[in-house]
């Protein structure tokens, strides 16, 4: 059900169909689904010979041309996380969900319908990861491009808005969509409730920063 393959593969939902066999038997063996082919990975799955920003429940590879800015309160705690290359961006949240059900469905059903109730044209059409959102809103800059993808893994969703050149046309991801098949989330073992933002932090030396400057801080 969290499996990912590099086009078209679609997230088939626990309440759509029975699991495969093979799934099956993985869950029952060690709780957990199998390895994707690529990220966002679980902490389980993900390669060790990576440098990555360690922000909690979130891990971000280190790429070249790829800008990190995060925001965060002054006690540390990561509001908002934006990675940006040229003139293309890329939101990132990251959130608690079932651990054999994915929850990008209903959530992106709820972000059309949102947007529809602005006036806003929303379109589904298939991506790297499933079923993508696509639309052109209007912002104070003018009509801008965004493009939702959300990935579905063991008790969490990644929810990446894509924005710019890299909302309009996919083939121009480039290291932001490295940066985010390289991605890692760390899920705690609290009980959280459904889509709950999971803790993000600012690494120790930069929430020392963070206390004494701007909150919004640049890596």
């Amino acid at each position: 059900m969290f499996s990912r393959k590099r086009e078209g593969a679609k997230h088939v939902r626990a309440a759509d169909a029975p699991p495969s066999k093979a799934l099956a038997k993985s869950l029952a063996a060690d709780g957990g689904a199998p390895a994707p082919e690529f990220g966002p990975w679980d902490a389980k799955h993900a390669p060790d010979d990576v440098q990555r920003l360690d922000l909690g429940s979130l891990q971000i590879p280190a790429i070249e041309g790829v800008e990190v800015r995060v925001q965060a309160n002054p006690d540390g705690a990561v509001e908002q996380i934006v990675l940006v290359d040229g003139e293309s961006a890329l939101q990132i949240g990251v959130f608690a969900a079932p651990k054999t059900e994915g929850i990008w469905g209903e959530v992106r059903e709820e972000i059309a319908t949102a947007m529809t109730a602005d006036g806003v044209d929303a379109r589904e059409v298939d991506g790297r990861y499933g079923i993508e959102l696509i639309a052109r809103v209007n912002t104070p800059d003018g009509p801008a491009d965004v493009r939702f993808v959300g990935v579905d893994g063991p008790r969490w969703m990644v929810r990446a808005l894509f924005q710019g050149a890299a909302a309009a046309d996919r083939s121009k991801e480039g290291v932001l969509g490295e940066a985010l098949e390289g991605m890692v989330v760390v899920r705690d073992e609290e009980p959280r409730p459904v889509r709950e933002p999971l803790p993000l932090r600012l690494p120790a030396e930069m929430a020392e920063q963070n206390a004494e400057q701007n909150p919004a801080q640049q890596v």
